[in-house]
């Protein structure tokens, strides 16, 4: 697993080259975003101890494969810790795949596993896990959250943006890394939350695919306005 550091509290540990999960400095240790792909928890855990550093908590962005697949091995191997998704994407852990009233009927998209572990607390926009913000972010998944640390104005997007063929919002189609667009549940609530995103004016953006982009806001803007283009382009 190859681990780059961004600063002084956000390291990005990168699976099979496209697969991205992170660990944030706090006081009391790291705060685990993300779980990787089954098969990770080992390797996650690995990385931490290199910095003789303790993961404290996990927090979750999304309930898709690529971002819960270790999260029964590492609940094994650490029984202690919290771990934390949004209210919203918890139910696909169990299997529930309803949409609420209100919510785009577009169909849902992308690997929802059936995960054993139980998380020991539901996320809500505002609420703080550690350090960081939790930012409602729907359109990739329903209850998609990111997290922005006021520390240092870094954001976790999860899948609200990807960076591994030139920087995209949720569902906006890359032929060289198609995966997270075939994986987008609702396009059109993407693009509204990657314009929330932005306005946070972060300093950096980490994605769940491809390579956190220092001063991210050009790159954030023209992938908006991509993205509205095609939905003009639409009409």
């Amino acid at each position: 697993m190859k681990v780059t550091q961004y600063g002084d509290n956000l390291f990005q540990l990168t699976r099979y080259t496209f697969v991205n999960c992170f660990l944030v400095r706090e006081d009391d240790g790291f705060t685990l975003v993300d779980a990787g792909m089954g098969g990770s928890g080992k390797a996650i855990l690995e990385a931490a101890q290199k910095f003789g550093v303790p993961i404290r908590r996990i927090t979750l962005t999304h309930a898709h494969i690529d971002h819960v697949g270790s999260v029964d091995e590492l609940h094994a191997l650490l029984p202690d810790v919290e771990i934390s998704i949004s209210t919203r994407d918890s139910r696909f852990l169990t299997g529930d795949m309803s949409l609420d009233p209100g919510e785009s009927s577009e169909k849902l998209r992308g690997g929802y596993p059936l995960v054993a572990t139980k998380p020991t607390r539901l996320l809500n926009p505002g609420d703080k896990v550690g350090s960081l913000e939790v930012i409602a972010s729907p359109g990739h998944t329903p209850g998609h959250v990111a997290f922005f640390d006021h520390r240092d104005g870094t954001l976790i997007a999860g899948d609200a943006y990807t960076n591994k063929a030139g920087m995209t919002t949720a569902g906006t189609l890359r032929l060289l890394f198609p995966l997270a667009a075939m994986a987008t549940w609702s396009r059109l609530t993407g693009v509204h939350s990657a314009k929330t995103l932005l306005a946070l004016k972060p300093t950096q953006l980490a994605v769940g695919h491809g390579d956190t982009k220092v001063n991210p806001a050009k790159a954030m803007q023209s992938a908006i306005d991509e993205t509205e283009r095609y939905f003009k382009g639409k009409n």
